[in-house]
């Protein structure tokens, strides 16, 4: 999840010309289609692990969500280092002598923090959101470890402002560090629920604990049953685990006295896993302080509660997400290549061994059955990264043949880093591949054949990350007209999952997200409707089947020009603005001010300084001004710029027809590490090139963007930067065809992504005999339709359809998703 973040900020209208815009206008009478199917022939087989999970502790997932834990910042172990407005008493509320202390006095080492409360002190706990949620007649367990000199009676309440949840329970802490327990019970439901402990003489408290008892599958240290339910709902073949950014970013240095107990490091999954109390604490890259309660015992428990294979993934010592650092350290690298042997012992070994043995002591003594490991997350200086990979990969065969260790293509679906992870995995013969990609609905529409010409030789595709910017029921249709290009493909994308899986409503880093939830409730997005679709309705193989097209115009890029920046301070000067005629269309020294600029967004300071345009705001993000006619066309751009400060580089946009739709070229982006032109519509952005061009501060780039037609040519200083075509189709219909071999059904898949219905004419085949009628699910909606705690107008209707034969016609409503099962003889 690299690419710059997706926060909150789409507005309806950006969502609709995102996906609407897509495709054909709207028509008054449906269109016509046909659906060709070779009903006895046979294509790619599909793995029963093609569509699957990915889970990471992003908008709180794991602390406040999926894990069922209730108290947050139980061990007051909260700090600056995971979020600057943390201390250790974030969360709770304190009355009397109550102190955060970290001393020898501690519970123990790896849990630094405990409370010291005197006589008469008591300390709340706010949860959550608004609140610990509790429902009426639900039973709740207490637990808390505590030491005291001499007996000291703690009185435990869950109340609200409207007074008690349950009855009060009372407890008394004698001697060392000793854990204490006692069980809740609902007299009503409240979400705005608190936690209060009061100590009648002087005590020490840590691990301050409530857990709903019904958890799911009523396991202690549990998941929350709502939302495990949701993601077992939906058939996963596999479940990716810890993440994403937080595995491969920060120290590679383990949490002791000898890092000076570093808050700042990779996800390793041996500080995940023992008893909860002595687990480590992190600060999660999301910035938050992550407890590890949810460890990697719970996550390869969850795999097999919900039949999904695990697939974990390691630290390469190469930093991705913005970092991108590489460790240069052989020791440490040889320490977590022997951790991640160890946590493959963990998984599958048997009980005699080390690891096996820890396993069977937390409750499992039979092996987990991995079979899968991936190595590394969205790293951006591929070669560094392949270095260490296979160092990894070496180990781990000579030791686990039977394994498959996968390598990565960074955090986008092409450019430099992208094509030469890709050439290196090919060339030593990595097995598998995970891609990631974020990006507009229009993206999708129009990449449905990307993998098509995949090299069949390998290594095979892990889609392990990606989504179309949105939660709307347009954005869920572009990411299916995508999938029937997946399931085309099994013969080489072996493994897809959506990203992100889970999003606490009120703590979002990232949107969209498949599951949202707050402290009581959970929903399924648009984009969950359509995943559980697909993930419950797969086949076992490909049938043949081709389409008609729907019928397009593709005229030139048009549009005005403008100027950004994006935490960046820069200038720019002499605009000039030619038709390929030669004629002047713009020509803008500042030397009369800056009137003929509209500053788009009303972001920045922009002024006019020392004969330049100069954005001075370091802070100010998409600061775009624009100029000129949103009807040019097939015209050249210049423009001089320089650096000032800043985080960034330059923005240079063109083809601007607003500010949700336009072209910008991004020198120096993402924290100048890379370069990239990229094209949005609707607000949704996708990449068109890119390369690892940097920027210099203080130095004045030339710099030229030619348009011709639909094609683009980009030059820095005179010399040729890059450029591309923009002529893909967004193709609005789409549709696979698979078989079900237990039931002898064939599955017919059609996304209709437009405004018109779609009359189809489908042929299965001379002779095909088709026994009773068609089974039909079918997702439709506004394309604007979301999903949410109190509205689901996005969810299956199921029907059937008697006119079903050999050859037949059926309607596809505009705007759905469309699977038919169709039982042949």
């Amino acid at each position: 999840m690299a690419r710059r973040r997706w926060r909150l900020g789409l507005t309806l209208g950006a969502l609709l010309a995102g996906t609407l815009g897509a495709g054909p206008g709207a028509a008054a009478e449906p269109a016509a289609y046909t659906i060709s199917v070779d009903a006895a022939g046979t294509g790619a087989k599909i793995d029963d692990t093609m569509y699957g999970v990915f889970y990471e502790d992003i908008n709180r997932a794991a602390d406040g969500g999926l894990y069922a834990e209730l108290v947050q910042n139980r061990s007051f172990e909260y700090r600056p280092a995971d979020n600057a407005a943390y201390t250790p008493l974030t969360s709770w509320t304190v009355s009397g002598g109550a102190r955060a202390v970290e001393d020898d006095g501690r519970l123990n080492d790896r849990n630094r923090t405990y409370l010291s409360l005197d006589a008469g002190a008591l300390v709340t706990n706010a949860g959550y959101n608004t609140g610990i949620a509790v429902e009426k007649g639900k039973r709740y367990d207490f637990s808390v470890h505590a030491r005291a000199g001499r007996a000291a009676p703690l009185t435990v309440t869950l109340h609200d402002a409207h007074g008690e949840l349950a009855e009060g329970r009372r407890v008394v802490a004698r001697g060392g560090w000793a854990e204490y327990r006692a069980t809740f019970t609902a007299r009503r439901t409240s979400t705005t629920g608190r936690l209060t402990v009061a100590a009648a003489r002087p005590a020490a408290l840590d691990m301050v604990s409530l857990f709903p008892r019904d958890t799911y599958k009523g396991r202690e240290n549990g998941l929350r049953k709502d939302l495990a339910e949701k993601i077992e709902a939906l058939h996963p073949g596999f479940l990716r685990f810890p993440g994403g950014c937080l595995v491969n970013t920060g120290s590679h240095e383990g949490y002791d006295e000898t890092s000076g107990w570093e808050r700042r490091r990779s996800y390793q999954w041996k500080d995940t896993i023992g008893p909860v109390e002595e687990r480590a604490t992190n600060a999660n890259f999301w910035g938050y302080n992550q407890s590890y309660g949810l460890g990697y015992y719970e996550y390869f428990q969850f795999a097999e509660d919900i039949g999904a294979m695990p697939l974990p993934v390691v630290p390469a010592l190469v930093t991705g997400c913005g970092q991108n650092r590489a460790t240069d350290d052989p020791a440490l690298l040889r320490r977590h290549i022997q951790d991640t042997l160890d946590l493959i012992e963990f998984a599958n070994g048997p009980v005699s061994s080390e690891w096996g043995g820890k396993r069977a002591d937390m409750g499992h003594p039979e092996p987990f059955r991995l079979t899968h490991i991936g190595v590394g997350n969205e790293e951006n200086l591929p070669k560094e990264f392949f270095t260490r990979f296979e160092q990894f990969r070496t180990a781990i065969e000579a030791a686990h043949p039977d394994i498959t260790v996968i390598a990565n293509s960074g955090p986008d679906d092409a450019g430099t880093t992208f094509d030469e992870a890709w050439r290196l995995s090919r060339e030593s013969g990595v097995d598998m591949v995970d891609e990631h990609y974020y990006n507009s609905p229009q993206w999708f529409l129009e990449n449905n054949e990307r993998y098509d010409a995949y090299d069949r030789a390998g290594p095979e595709v892990f889609l392990g990350e990606y989504a179309s910017q949105g939660n709307t029921f347009g954005n869920a249709l572009a990411e299916a007209a995508f999938m029937t290009g997946l399931e085309r493909n099994a013969d080489i994308v072996k493994l897809a999952s959506y990203a992100p899986l889970l999003a606490n409503k009120d703590y979002v880093q990232w949107q969209p997200d498949m599951i949202w939830f707050d402290n009581a409730r959970s929903w399924g997005s648009a984009n969950y409707e359509t995943q559980k679709l697909f993930m419950t309705n797969v086949g076992d193989e490909v049938v043949p089947s081709t389409a008609s097209t729907t019928p397009t115009t593709s005229g030139p890029i048009t549009g005005a020009v403008g100027l950004s920046t994006w935490a960046t301070s820069a200038a720019y000067d002499d605009v000039e603005v030619t038709g390929s005629d030669g004629t002047t269309l713009l020509s803008d020294d500042f030397s009369a001010g800056d009137d003929r600029w509209t500053k788009a967004t009303g972001a920045g300071s922009w002024a006019v300084q020392d004969g330049a345009y100069v954005q001075s705001d370091e802070a100010a993000e998409n600061t775009l001004v624009t100029a000129g006619d949103p009807a040019w066309q097939n015209y050249d751009l210049r423009v001089k710029a320089t650096k000032k400060s800043g985080r960034e580089g330059f923005l240079v946009a063109f083809g601007v027809k607003d500010t949700g739709n336009y072209y910008w070229w991004n020198l120096g982006g993402w924290n100048n590490t890379r370069s990239a032109v990229e094209k949005s519509v609707g607000g949704a952005k996708q990449t068109m090139t890119e390369n690892a061009t940097t920027i210099e501060t203080g130095r004045t780039y030339d710099l030229h963007v030619e348009v011709r037609g639909r094609q683009v040519s980009l030059y820095v200083d005179g010399q040729r930067w890059g450029g591309f075509t923009d002529d893909k189709v967004a193709e609005p219909f789409r549709q696979v065809v698979t078989r079900d071999a237990a039931t002898g059904e064939l599955i017919v898949k059609v996304v209709n992504a437009q405004a018109s219905p779609a009359r189809t004419a489908i042929d299965l085949g001379a002779g095909t005999e088709v026994a009773g009628p068609a089974r039909v699910t079918t997702l439709a909606a506004d394309p604007a339709a979301q999903n949410t705690a109190d509205e689901r107008p996005v969810q299956p209707r199921s029907s059937t359809f008697d006119g079903v034969g050999s050859t037949f016609s059926y309607t596809f409503p505009a705007h759905s998703v469309t699977f038919m099962r169709i039982r042949t003889g």
